[in-house]
């Protein structure tokens, strides 16, 4: 009999009887992913970056319809909101032998640190990714002042 026990071991064996415990109050994981809570807001994700006169919002969306998308912007606040139509309607959820792909509508929400110009945005979906270019907000631009001599 061994004094010593590997910790990593018990920590596994720890993750795979909580999520077995969660199994049996919450079968349907998968499908409550786009149910309002913490995991609904992070569908889809996003990369979000700037340069000096734009900001570039970069969201991982396979298989939604570009139709479905709806991209609105208030002053430096980003909305991306959508819906994703479940791949196979017609089968009896008794017959899924497994399910990870969630369905559902979606929304996500950020603010950005400083306005952008709403009338400038523009939004390209393709190959799953949902490409938003937000051109900033010409008073949110720094400005350069020519300094006199005087």
């Amino acid at each position: 009999m061994s004094w010593w026990t590997d910790p990593f071991r018990e920590l596994e064996d720890l993750r795979r009887e909580l999520f077995r415990t969660l199994d049996t109050f919450l079968p349907e994981t998968p499908q409550t992913l786009f149910l309002p809570g913490l995991s609904a807001r992070s569908y889809p994700l996003v990369n979000v970056y700037e340069d000096p006169e734009t900001f570039k919002v970069y969201a991982l969306a396979p298989g939604i319809d570009p139709d479905s998308i709806d991209v609105s912007v208030l002053a430096n606040q980003v909305t991306i909101r959508g819906e994703k139509k479940p791949t196979a309607t017609d089968v009896k959820p008794e017959n899924w032998h497994r399910n990870e792909r969630a369905a559902g509508r979606f929304i996500r929400t950020f603010d950005l640190p400083m306005d952008v110009n709403p009338d400038k945005v523009e939004a390209v979906y393709s190959k799953g990714i949902l490409e938003v270019i937000l051109p900033k907000a010409e008073n949110a631009l720094p400005r350069k002042i020519k300094v006199k001599v005087g």
